[in-house]
C-alpha cells in the first residue's frame, strides 16, 4: 500500500507542477500577444506629440527602445517608428 500512495502522491506533484508551469506560460503568452497590439494603438498618440520638443522625442525613443528590448517590436518596426520620431 505505501508504494501505491507514493505513486499517487508523485503523480499529484507532477500534475500540480505541470499545471503551474502551463498557467505561467499562458500568462506570459497572453502578455506578449496583448503587447504586440501596442505599437498599432500607440502610433496615433505619438503622431500627436509635439515634434519640436526634444524631451518628448527622447522619451519616445526610450519607450520604443524598451518595447524593442521586451520583444514587442521587431527590428524593422523599431526602425520605422524611430524614423518617424526623428522627423
Amino acid at each position: 500500500m505505501p508504494g501505491l500512495l507514493r505513486g499517487v502522491a508523485r503523480t499529484a506533484v507532477v500534475a500540480g507542477t505541470a499545471t503551474a508551469v502551463s498557467n505561467r506560460v499562458s500568462r506570459r503568452q497572453a502578455g506578449r500577444w496583448s503587447g504586440q497590439e501596442e505599437p498599432a494603438n500607440t502610433s496615433a498618440v505619438y503622431d500627436r506629440a509635439p515634434e519640436s520638443d526634444m524631451d518628448s522625442r527622447i522619451a519616445r525613443l526610450k519607450e520604443l527602445s524598451d518595447l524593442k528590448a521586451r520583444g514587442v517590436l521587431s527590428e524593422a518596426e523599431f526602425e520605422v517608428m524611430k524614423a518617424e520620431a526623428l522627423r
